[in-house]
């Protein structure tokens, strides 16, 4: 039996981080970004039907990130058919990544998982989560992004207490060894409810 494992958070609470010490563990991970940009990539299978959707998406054989994301915002309705046509595919990636998988626990790193309604099909749900100000400051530090920006992805964003409310676990990222000692906590407790099934 293979226990799925979502895992999410909103932006700069240390979701990779985290996610990495759950694959320490022994854990399989799927990232639904990882999986995008294999389906946009030359020979994707996502490649085919945006060409022929958006053929201005194209670059090189493969489906350009700028050029979507220009698309988008001169087209309002252009997100919703991008939607359509990924979100398949990208659920298609995962059923046969779980297939694939021989560890008894699979993480699913989906960043917008309430967002898009998709909590259903889960055994439980990881959410991590850091303080506010932790949080800008982190996402801030990259450098990749203005204050401005990080707001306006946060403000399309769940907000954070209300994923932790909808969440069965809750990983606070304040420092790395509290981190890793709740995801060990989470995977032992998760281990040991396999073993008495």
């Amino acid at each position: 039996m293979t226990y799925l494992l979502g895992l999410t958070g909103s932006i700069g609470m240390g979701k990779s981080t985290t996610a990495k010490m759950f694959t320490d563990l022994g854990c399989a991970l799927w990232d639904a970004d990882a999986a995008v940009h294999r389906l946009y990539a030359a020979g994707g299978s996502a490649v085919a039907p945006m060409a022929e959707a958006f053929p201005d998406a194209i670059v090189d054989g493969a489906v350009s990130r700028d050029r979507l994301r220009q698309i988008i915002s001169d087209d309002p309705t252009a997100l919703r058919r991008i939607e359509q046509i990924v979100h398949p595919l990208v659920g298609f990636d995962r059923r046969d990544f779980i297939a694939a998988a021989d560890a008894d626990i699979v993480v699913l790193d989906i960043p917008l998982l309430f967002e898009g309604g998709n909590e259903k099909g889960f055994d439980a749900v990881v959410v991590v989560s850091a303080p506010e100000d932790v949080q800008r400051e982190r996402v801030l530090a990259r450098g990749t992004m203005t204050e401005a920006q990080f707001e306006a992805i946060k403000a399309k964003q769940m907000p954070d207490a209300e994923k932790r409310a909808r969440a069965d676990h809750v990983v606070v990222t304040d420092t790395m060894e509290h981190a890793a000692e709740q995801v060990r906590a989470i995977v032992e407790a998760i281990r040991e409810q396999m073993r008495d099934a």
